[in-house]
């Protein structure tokens, strides 16, 4: 009788919890307490509304479920996929049981800023890589573990990014903001000294922001960028690739030789409105000009000096839809470019 009683009650409390929810939670949250005697759940290892293969015991997969909330999370999980769903807000203390994870990936779902806790994955300190990409977040939550990685925030409504949000986040190497509605992002990177990787194609940016030291990969694609300032990129002494292409650069708006920087092996300059072909390292490699209004081609952008010791490392050179023809090449650029196949007009 009285255990009768106990289970009655039980699923009254859960039921109205369930309201406030979707109509799994319930079930998921008896399956995660622990109860005492005759009541104690025998397993309590994972979620109804999810999978945790035996195969692959620290991984919780519940992703495309139409989940409305984030499930009850064991505390020997380290990898929770939750893509894919209709989730709209994450509380407070949802994954306070959690605190090995390791990945959190929320990609594709409805997320929203103001429905966000601020401290939602503060305890997560082992945290490494955290996919918010593909929802409808206005800004970078707040308080970050400094143990992340990989951080992707693509596909968002995020239109800028306060100081704080990034602050002592000391170990991010990758971080994916593209396709935003960002329009200065200032020196908010500055202080990511592990910063490797910066994304941000796609958004309304109108000047180069200010590089963090490591950095080594630069994406500034389909923006609005009409200048580049004098020794940006010397900030950053590692740069490899820097793509600004399908903005507004003009010549006007280009310092001299704000691209010879010895380390940087691709240079993507590609549909923006360049009339002249700009000074380059004699070690880069990939130089893409295309779709410009370049008029001339001046030998002395690629080589100071033109003789047999002295020559550019570039092998891959398009010029192709701007206001040239091959005529217009000198015989000379044989020996300056003598590690091009052959230039794209």
């Amino acid at each position: 009788m009285w255990n009768l009683v106990l289970l009655l009650i039980i699923g009254t409390v859960d039921l109205s919890i369930s309201q406030q929810y979707s109509q799994l939670h319930w079930l998921s949250y008896l399956r995660g307490r622990r109860w005492h005697g005759a009541w104690q759940a025998k397993d309590v290892d994972c979620p109804l509304e999810c999978d945790c293969p035996s195969n692959y015991p620290t991984a919780m997969y519940c992703h495309s479920r139409n989940l409305q909330h984030v499930p009850y999370v064991p505390s020997h999980i380290k990898y929770v996929y939750l893509q894919r769903n209709q989730i709209t807000g994450i509380q407070d203390g949802v994954f306070d049981n959690a605190t090995n994870l390791v990945w959190v990936v929320l990609s594709h779902n409805h997320l929203n800023s103001d429905k966000i806790g601020r401290d939602v994955f503060t305890k997560l300190r082992n945290l490494d890589r955290l996919f918010l990409d593909h929802n409808e977040l206005t800004r970078v939550p707040l308080n970050l573990p400094n143990s992340i990685t990989d951080l992707r925030l693509s596909h968002n409504k995020i239109s800028n990014i306060q100081l704080k949000s990034l602050e002592g986040m000391a170990n991010l190497t990758t971080l994916h903001l593209q396709a935003n509605d960002i329009e200065d992002a200032g020196g908010v990177f500055k202080g990511l000294k592990s910063l490797t990787m910066l994304d941000m194609r796609e958004n309304r940016l109108s000047k180069v922001p200010v590089l963090p030291e490591r950095l080594q990969q630069l994406y500034l694609e389909f923006n609005n960028i009409e200048s580049v300032p004098a020794g940006i990129f010397t900030m950053s002494p590692e740069l490899q690739f820097a793509r600004l292409a399908h903005n507004k650069l003009t010549d006007k708006g280009l310092p001299p030789h704000v691209f010879n920087v010895s380390m940087l092996v691709e240079l993507d300059l590609s549909f923006n409105k360049l009339e002249k072909i700009p000074v380059i390292s004699r070690n880069l490699e990939n130089l893409y000009l295309q779709a410009n209004k370049i008029k001339e081609f001046s030998l002395s952008s690629f080589c100071s000096t033109v003789d047999m010791t002295n020559f550019s490392r570039l092998r891959m050179l398009r010029l192709d839809a701007n206001e040239i023809s091959a005529k217009d090449i000198p015989a000379e650029a044989a020996y300056c470019l003598r590690l091009v196949a052959s230039i794209d007009v």
